[in-house]
């Protein structure tokens, strides 16, 4: 009886350390959660973000990384809900998105709750700034509206432009640039001479066009995002106006060329490298980074393929291939101490060439991107042609 129940002991004893060698194996996998507006009014931001996805790194450091991917629907109340499974149920060590401004603010809260690093792709500095109990948990890829604002107001003053209507999406990110590009007018000498709003699911746009045309302003910026913004700029064309027209780095992407066609023609805009990677001079210290990810990009989607909203899903796969190493020196994967790590690594990265631009993180600038992310586009013969780096 007694060699029995040590027998017994042995193989309970066995089982156990199996079990915890297993479970050791589980909890040092890496899990990035992902909420991606892969539907919705901004799916032509979220498929080309969701198709990168599935091309950055499943292990680093030797450790397995595992990307819980879900589609939020282009709506908030989806995104939260996404966000809460993520941490809660899936207990991921990051989160990479939303696509869209609103979605990534109404984010904060859970992630900083959860003290879960959150990478978003949406454009508002509004989703970092200022950085808060809140925001420390939070970073992003695409260019601050202000950095692109600048850009776009200072191209403005040097065509000869005096006066500009504004028309922009109602919520964070219509929000976002008017305050932006009214301080950036400021600076450049222009005077925004009319103001008009509309919601990304309108399907008319008729009256904010005939109330910017009575202002007669020297152009007029929609400030949209994805083929919504192709709307204003077609009742424009309809209706008549003669003025130079501007887009935001929101509309960077062939879907938005696909819808709008020949009513965009001429249109400018400020967009990531990406967008005109092989226009650019060898001398642009973007250049090799942004023909890396459409490498990549085309190599798995064809020729032709690469979106800049995608550019922005890589790029926080290269800040998190640079931060990964750094955190797993401090704790393992699905510990507080692991993602508290991340979090510090991340806000630390230096010189981390992206898609977009070359990443510089700090404790004051979770967006870390200079006037190397920027550059001036024009839409002619429905492709995108390099004005000014």
């Amino acid at each position: 009886m007694k060699t029995k129940k040590w027998v017994l002991s042995s193989i309970s004893a066995g089982l156990a350390a199996a079990l915890m060698g297993t479970a050791g194996v589980a909890a040092a996998q890496v899990k990035i959660g992902v909420t991606l507006s892969a539907t919705g009014p901004a799916a032509s931001l979220g498929i080309p973000e969701k198709n990168t996805i599935a091309l950055l790194p499943k292990e680093i450091a030797g450790k397995s990384v595992e990307y819980i991917v879900l589609d939020d629907a282009s709506d908030t109340s989806k995104a939260v809900q996404n966000t809460h499974k993520l941490i809660d149920e899936d207990h991921v060590d990051a989160i990479i998105g939303s696509s869209v401004t609103p979605n990534s603010l109404a984010m904060l809260d859970v992630v900083a709750q959860g003290k879960t690093p959150m990478i978003s792709l949406a454009a508002s500095a509004a989703i970092v700034e200022p950085i808060d109990a809140k925001r420390q948990w939070a970073f992003k890829t695409p260019q601050n509206d202000s950095l692109m604002a600048d850009a776009l107001a200072g191209y403005m003053e040097k065509q000869g432009v005096k006066t500009v209507g504004f028309i922009g999406f109602t919520d964070a990110y219509g929000d976002s640039w008017l305050k932006e590009f009214t301080s950036a007018a400021a600076k450049h000498n222009l005077k925004i001479v009319a103001s008009e709003r509309y919601n990304r699911t309108d399907s008319s746009v008729t009256g904010q066009a005939l109330k910017l045309m009575s202002a007669n302003p020297d152009a007029i910026l929609i400030a949209g995002s994805g083929t919504p913004a192709a709307l204003p700029a077609t009742t424009l064309k309809d209706r008549g106006y003669k003025g130079k027209v501007y887009q935001t780095h929101g509309v960077a992407n062939n879907d938005f060329l696909r819808v709008c066609g020949k009513d965009c023609e001429g249109e400018l805009l400020p967009a990531g490298p990406i967008l005109v990677a092989d226009q650019l001079p060898d001398s642009n210290p973007v250049k090799k980074s942004a023909l890396a990810y459409k490498a990549a990009y085309e190599k798995a989607y064809g020729v032709g393929t690469v979106a800049t909203f995608g550019g922005h899903a890589w790029d926080a796969g290269q800040l998190l291939q640079r931060a990964i190493p750094v955190a797993l020196k401090a704790g393992q994967p699905g510990t507080e101490a692991f993602r508290v790590a991340l979090r510090a690594a991340l806000e630390n990265s230096q010189d981390v060439a992206g898609a977009h631009g070359i990443f510089n993180m700090s404790a004051t600038d979770h967006a870390g991107l200079d006037q190397r992310a920027r550059v001036i586009v024009e839409i002619v013969n429905n492709k995108w042609k390099l004005q000014s780096e």
